[in-house]
């Protein structure tokens, strides 16, 4: 009996077929069935009736349901995904007061402290916190950190944003979809594979869709983790002095020291200069006077000097 080889191309087209099959299936919407509805009911909205179940009535004879309008269409539910993110500057009288304060409501909400910071800043406290908050309750922590039990002074500076990230997700689950029933098909080509070109071919490509699979299943994973969880990070700080602020950067003593070593500058370079005088400047000139001294002296000696002057004399009428 001869045993049938699956062949590379059947192999590709088996995997094409798979995956076109899988986004025509993810593609077609079922019947909606509202909340509260008897199993296997479903809303006709061509004709107002509600088919299917033992119980199956006129819709005319019943109310209309939550989200569903009395001309049969259905209510928009609003599933987006949003990733939601803001800083906020806060200056309090207590920092340590302020940050038990604010981590007690942020916990309360069913959030958590996500990263923190605190250091002295001109002996000044300063901290820096990122909190995770569930989604539902971004704007109940935004008015917790902005009251704070009357322990906030005043707000600094506040910024938000708002990323919607729901066709990111779609897409995301629907790729993984498909690649998931790749991974199915390869696995039953796998089976009935015989020759071992076969077999590494088919476990080549299982590793290359597990490997996406796993790429796009963390994608996901951290997109629903920031939308279900906002990220606030708020920094605290104390408020400065009006006159903390006037005498900052002046300091007597410091004052005092710069205009001691001002004079001690001033005495070296009169001590270097007469140093120079006396070493260099001196004997220089000492020797200059001395020549000049001779000079003199000897044109006296042969009478130019004198001789010069007499000449220059006028004569007596």
């Amino acid at each position: 009996m001869r045993t049938i080889r699956p062949s590379m191309a059947r192999i590709a087209l088996i995997v094409s077929l798979a995956g076109f099959v899988t986004a025509c299936a993810s593609g077609a919407s079922p019947a909606l069935t509202p909340v509260g509805a008897p199993v296997g009911d479903v809303i006709d909205t061509s004709g107002g009736q509600r088919t299917g179940g033992e119980n199956a009535q006129p819709a005319a004879s019943a109310a209309p349901m939550p989200g569903i309008t009395e001309d049969g269409v259905g209510a928009a539910v609003d599933d987006a995904k949003i990733v939601r993110t803001g800083t906020i500057e806060l200056e309090v009288k207590d920092v340590p007061t302020a940050l038990v304060t604010a981590r007690d409501g942020i916990r309360a909400m069913g959030g958590y402290v996500g990263a923190s910071r605190t250091e002295n800043v001109e002996d000044r406290p300063l901290a820096q916190i990122t909190y995770r908050i569930p989604a539902a309750r971004w704007e109940d922590a935004l008015d917790l950190l902005r009251g704070l039990n009357g322990q906030t002074s005043k707000v600094v500076t506040e910024q938000t944003e708002a990323v919607e990230v729901t066709g990111q997700v779609i897409d995301l689950e629907a790729r993984i979809r498909n690649l998931r029933a790749s991974e199915t098909a390869l696995q039953k080509i796998a089976t009935g594979a015989t020759r071992i070109s076969d077999v590494l071919e088919v476990e080549q490509q299982l590793t290359n869709v597990r490997g996406q699979i796993e790429q796009l299943s963390a994608q996901l994973g951290d997109l629903q983790d920031r939308a279900g969880f906002a990220t606030l990070t708020a920094t605290f700080s104390v408020p400065v002095v009006a006159v903390e602020v006037a005498t900052r950067g002046w300091e007597p003593a410091v004052v005092v020291d710069e205009a001691s070593a001002t004079l001690v500058d001033v005495l070296q370079s009169l001590t270097t200069a007469g140093i120079w005088f006396a070493i260099v400047w001196l004997p220089i000139l000492l020797v200059l006077g001395l020549i000049v001294a001779l000079v003199v002296w000897i044109g006296r000696r042969l009478g130019l000097i004198g001789r010069r002057r007499t000449e220059d004399m006028p004569l007596a009428g």
